[in-house]
């Protein structure tokens, strides 16, 4: 069996794919389509109905070029449907190099439809992303490609029932903690989680995977964080991102490249506040690619999104936007929970690394 093939059996089976199973796809590049073949392959094998959409990324790049506002704030309505029609979905994202030049307010609004897509996704189906390191994506950031393809591959194939008593574990204890505090160079954040429920996940909803999240209260986070280097939103470099919160919202966001694209992302309803704390948990992630799909998985590192929270978590917040940001605490930084460090520089707690 090959490795997609593996992965497509896995994919099936978290999903629950049985006979007469409707299964939408999508696929973002031609890179993803080996993927994306052998799990319609598995998907027929089981009895359901798969039926593919291309959404490929260099056609929204065609729409950021030449489409009116109007149409960039309009979610895709075959994405929609496709979203209405199946039981279950599952996206093949290719890690494509984002185009130069992109016009950070269009993009915002581009975000923000798509945004009703994956919540229409996360409400109506049983889902998995796929998100899949690609040669060029290699050369953007100086790493060999067989490098990120192995640790893809480690960081997906994993014995998750393994992983998952282990994050069972983990957010058993972090469930009565009342304060996380994240400590590094310029980054002092308190978020108060008091009452709120930690979830692991480990193989279902986000590939590779190997996290555990929860959504801080609405009005608890107080402080500062930086996110040093450069990293990509929807396309968009972003780098040295600097945010400021009080009572729970971002009163202040500064950048050294791509400023007025976070400005514009926070004018979305719901966008200021924390939806979602998350640690990373994945001992087979090592490297920082700059994409947050892949980063966020990554042991030692830690990841905040603005915008929508998880409801399991006791999370109120609504948004269209769900933007996860992540801050790799391996060189110099600190996670506490209640006082106690789970991560100090590279060294992790018995707790977080499973020992």
């Amino acid at each position: 069996m090959s490795r997609w093939q593996e992965l497509a059996a896995h994919l099936a089976r978290v999903n629950g794919v049985e006979s007469g199973t409707r299964v939408g796809i999508f696929a973002t590049s031609p890179a993803v389509l080996d993927a994306t073949a052998a799990f319609v392959d598995e998907v027929y094998r089981r009895g359901g109905l798969p039926q593919v959409l291309m959404t490929e990324e260099r056609y929204d790049r065609s729409a950021l070029e030449h489409a009116d506002e109007a149409m960039l704030s309009t979610p895709g309505p075959l994405e929609l449907a496709a979203m209405e029609w199946a039981d279950v979905h599952v996206s093949f994202r290719g890690m494509e190099p984002p185009s130069d030049g992109i016009d950070g307010a269009r993009l915002s609004l581009q975000r923000e439809a798509k945004g009703v897509v994956s919540t229409a996704r996360w409400q109506g189906t049983r889902w998995t992303l796929v998100r899949i390191p690609t040669a060029g994506w290699a050369e953007l950031i100086g790493v060999d490609p067989e490098q990120l393809e192995q640790e893809f591959f480690a960081g997906t194939l994993a014995d998750w029932p393994a992983h998952l008593r282990h994050l069972e574990r983990l957010c058993e204890r972090l469930d009565g903690a009342s304060e996380v505090r994240i400590v590094d160079v310029d980054t002092d954040l308190r978020l108060n989680c008091a009452g709120r429920t930690w979830v692991p996940f480990a193989g279902e909803a986000n590939l590779p995977d190997g996290e555990v999240a929860t959504a801080p209260r609405e009005d608890g986070v107080e402080g500062f964080i930086t996110f040093p280097g450069r990293f990509w939103f929807g396309g968009a470099p972003i780098r040295d991102l600097r945010l400021e919160f009080l009572r729970g919202e971002v009163v202040r966001a500064t950048a050294a490249e791509g400023g007025d694209f976070v400005d514009r992302v926070l004018t979305a309803p719901g966008a200021r506040r924390v939806g979602e704390l998350g640690i990373g948990t994945n001992p087979n992630m090592r490297t920082l690619t700059g994409d947050l799909l892949l980063d966020e998985k990554i042991l030692g590192t830690v990841h905040m999104a603005l915008g929508r929270s998880y409801p399991q978590c006791g999370g109120t917040n609504e948004s269209a936007i769900h933007w996860d940001i992540v801050k790799d605490l391996r060189p110099s930084g600190r996670l506490e929970v209640d006082g106690e460090a789970l991560i100090e520089r590279d060294v992790f707690s018995p707790l977080l690394a499973g020992e």
